[in-house]
């Protein structure tokens, strides 16, 4: 099995997504995807910078996916989404459906984010240059196994295995809009807001992220590396953190060689969970995971 890096959902300042990067040449993983899913006013870095990291982590070995936007709404987005994938180099990362009528026909990953829970579609896919599809966070390991055993020729099977679930996205900034400010107006205050809600009766329900919901708990599937390994799993995504995410990494490859000794670090609060793994929506593991952050 491989190791991929997911995109960053989060907004970072330029310095700690360079230095992130940076650190990952060294890194044991295999496939780096980079670019901007949940937010398309998210532009930190240059063009130039992005190529620069592609150059870089090439350079170590790794294979480097362009990522692209999950939600496509803006009039602008469509032709900003059309000069990406034209510019990419090598493959890119298809989270909407619009991304696959501007690749016509290249090789491409099929995002976590498409609607793809049936052999039927996944075989629509492969017709038009999909490669590797990610299963949505919501599929249970069941279906995955499935739909992995009825998979076209050549096509990976990658898994979200660590880091908080993206669940949904909306037009609407929700971040912008808990301080009374338009979409338009945000000032980024998504980077200061990764706070997680809670509900009416003080339990821990979503994290928002810009228009990006995310799962309170944080996802983590160390414990089940070897059940996905049984179910035809070729890839576990690891989604970035800003600390400790090298700590995370090796937990993991560790694990792909059958050790399970060591926990995985989390910068994220929450408790863990194992999310849909198991066909119902587990949202916290007892015992499992660090404690939550002290309450206010």
């Amino acid at each position: 099995m491989k190791l991929s890096v997911g995109p960053i959902l989060y907004l970072w300042e330029r310095a700690t997504v360079l230095a992130f990067y940076e650190s990952l040449c060294a890194a044991p993983v295999d496939i780096v995807y980079l670019g901007e899913v949940a937010c398309s006013k998210r532009r930190l870095l240059r063009k130039e910078d992005w190529h620069s990291i592609a150059e870089m982590l090439r350079a170590a070995g790794k294979e480097v996916v362009v990522s692209t936007l999950a939600l496509a709404e803006a009039e602008s987005e469509p032709d900003a989404l059309a000069r990406l994938v034209e510019g990419a180099d090598g493959l890119v990362e298809a989270n909407d459906y619009a991304c696959i009528e501007c690749l016509a026909g290249r090789p491409f990953v099929a995002g976590p984010h498409l609607n793809v829970y049936n052999e039927a579609t996944l075989h629509l896919l492969a017709r038009h240059g999909a490669r590797r599809w990610v299963a949505p966070v919501e599929l249970p390991l069941a279906i995955v196994a499935a739909l992995a055993t009825l998979r076209p020729d050549n096509l990976e099977v990658e898994m979200f295995a660590d880091g908080r679930l993206p669940l949904s996205f909306s037009a609407r900034c929700f971040t912008a809009g808990s301080l009374d400010r338009g979409k338009d107006e945000c000032e980024f205050v998504c980077a200061d807001y990764p706070d997680t809600l809670h509900s009416r009766d003080d339990r821990p329900f979503p994290a928002l992220n810009g228009i990006q919901t995310q799962s309170a708990a944080v996802y983590n599937l160390l414990p089940r590396v070897q059940s996905m390994r049984n179910a035809g799993v070729d890839v576990l995504r690891l989604s970035p953190q800003s600390r400790d995410f090298i700590a995370v990494v090796a937990a993991f490859r560790d694990a792909l060689r059958g050790v399970v000794s060591r926990a995985v670090p989390s910068a994220l609060p929450g408790r863990y969970c194992d999310g849909y793994l198991d066909g119902a929506a587990a949202l916290i593991l007892a015992g499992h995971g660090p404690p939550p952050p002290p309450s206010s």
